[in-house]
């Protein structure tokens, strides 16, 4: 006998996470998810294989680079990145992006 129910749907894990920590998390932490969530699109792939969000408080978005090279490429992206992000997040919540050189984690 079958024991998967049909009828079942399958939710993703960070919709589990966030439903049930959502109320005790700040909501800093909520934003920082919805940036990991939208980020490879807002940036596109050559950017976020080569950047990544590594924290956001106060409208600061800290970003991990792979290299100097490449943060001095993205500061000259920055305005736009920040309009890409913040449209994909449908609100302004990202004022600034500060760069610094980190690891990148998938």
């Amino acid at each position: 006998m079958d024991k998967k129910n049909k009828n079942s749907k399958l939710i993703h894990i960070s919709d589990v996470l966030n439903s049930a920590l959502g109320k005790y998390r700040p909501a800093m932490d909520t934003e920082m998810t919805r940036i990991w969530d939208i980020w490879d699109d807002a940036v596109g792939k050559p950017i976020a294989v080569n950047a990544k969000p590594d924290s956001f408080k106060d409208g600061m978005l800290i970003v991990s680079v792979s290299s100097s090279s490449w943060i001095h490429q993205l500061k000259f992206l920055e305005k736009e990145m920040i309009l890409n992000i913040n449209k994909k997040l449908k609100h302004i919540s990202v004022k600034q992006i500060r760069f610094k050189i980190g690891k990148i984690l998938s």
